[in-house]
């Protein structure tokens, strides 16, 4: 009998993730995945399948035609697995704004209330149902799901949500969401198992990524996050600024004359470690790199997290264990150095032979905080949570 299959798709502006799963237990098993990279040309295929690895084009598709690219990436799919035996696909979703707080069978009514919240997230809400348009083009009668980044937040107050503006325009939605969440799920539950005793205190787990932010969590439920109302919001990223006063927009909107299509497309594409370096928006990159404009990225990069992390202890009322996790947070010793260095006040001490190593656990056994490494999956949390919304439907409560 062949393995049930379950997919997940990861939609970003110039890239898709997919996730292969096997579903035959209480947990769906990754056999594979994929990226689509829409930016190289002609566009490309990157797919692993257990230790191979393939790199395959696929000429003549467009990033503006979704269906048709891919129709031409299940074409390559199937090469590799058996696309029929595929029961259900799971998407990840940026904003469930105060509509969705779960994982949901994405019907023509859920998909709509999708779209209705696309005004908080222009740029991601959009190419997440395109992607699921695409894929319901494919195959109209696939079970799909969504996961939404905000709703793991749904658990911090009213007051960490509230902006001071006034409370009619908090009532229409204008308040602080948080994002990553299915990151900060995955990791709070990997945490759960390694340290048990850290899980259920006060944790605070940093996502550092091109896309970066920091979530207080306490007994495993999100109680405060840098990011806000927007992905805009919070400490510095690869091209947004993260926090800004918001008087400078009103400078740029008014006496620079700035359109606000010009504004947005600064904040998004060419701020944060771009803007500050002029040079790369890439850590990596800018450490490598002798100038004075990209070690000041680096230090207002490490400073400004720094700072978040002791906000978000007060929040808490104190801090147990930090956790590093994403692209940068998992794979770059240096940064998780400079971040700890400035925290000495809240008791952190660094193992530097650990930190060097990417080891599991990086703080000395003096340390008053726990510092941890663990690699987020937020494929894996997709999978999960669409598995339980098909059971859900096939098995419903009695």
């Amino acid at each position: 009998m062949t393995d049930k299959l379950l997919l997940t798709f990861n939609a970003g502006s110039s890239s898709v993730k997919i996730g292969i799963f096997r579903v035959d237990g209480e947990r769906p098993e990754r056999i594979g995945k994929a990226v689509v990279d829409f930016a190289s040309d002609p566009v490309s295929l990157h797919l692993k399948e257990g230790p191979a690895q393939f790199e395959l084009s696929l000429e003549g598709a467009s990033g503006d035609d979704l269906a048709g690219l891919m129709d031409k990436v299940f074409g390559e799919l199937s090469a590799h697995f058996d696309l029929d035996a595929v029961t259900s696909a799971g998407h990840r979703i940026v904003h469930g704004g105060d509509v969705f707080d779960g994982p949901v069978e994405l019907t023509t009514a859920t998909a709509a209330k999708v779209r209705s919240l696309t005004a908080l997230a222009p740029l991601h809400q959009p190419q997440a149902l395109r992607m699921i348009e695409a894929v319901r083009h494919l195959r109209p009668d696939l079970f799909q799901t969504g996961s939404f980044d905000t709703t793991f937040h749904a658990t911090q107050s009213d007051l960490v949500r509230r902006l001071a503006i006034p409370r009619a325009y908090h009532d229409e939605g204008i308040k602080r969401y948080g994002f990553h969440g299915l990151s900060y799920r995955y990791v709070a539950g990997a945490l759960a198992a390694k340290a048990p005793g850290i899980a259920d205190g006060k944790v605070i787990i940093a996502h550092l990524g091109s896309g970066a932010s920091l979530c207080a969590i306490e007994n495993g439920l999100s109680r405060d996050s840098s990011m806000g109302f927007s992905t805009l919001d919070g400490i510095p990223m690869a091209t947004r600024p993260g926090w800004l006063d918001p008087g400078v927009l009103l400078h740029f909107l008014g006496p620079l004359g700035k359109s606000v299509e010009d504004v947005e497309d600064m904040l998004y594409h060419k701020s944060g470690l771009l803007g500050v370096s002029g040079l790369s928006g890439d850590t990596r990159e800018l450490l490598e790199n002798d100038s004075e404009e990209a070690r000041e990225a680096i230090d207002l990069f490490t400073l400004r997290i720094a700072g978040e992390v002791g906000r978000l202890a007060s929040t808490l009322g104190g801090l147990d264990g930090l956790v590093f996790t994403a692209g940068i947070g998992e794979n770059q010793p240096e940064i998780r150095r400079r971040i700890a260095d400035q925290l000495l006040w809240l008791g952190v001490e660094l193992d530097g032979s650990a930190n060097q190593n990417n080891a599991p656990t990086i703080s000395t056994a003096a340390s008053r905080v726990a510092l941890h490494v663990i690699a987020t999956d937020e494929e894996q949390m997709i999978a999960e949570e669409c598995l339980s919304v098909f059971r859900a439907r096939e098995h419903p409560a009695t």
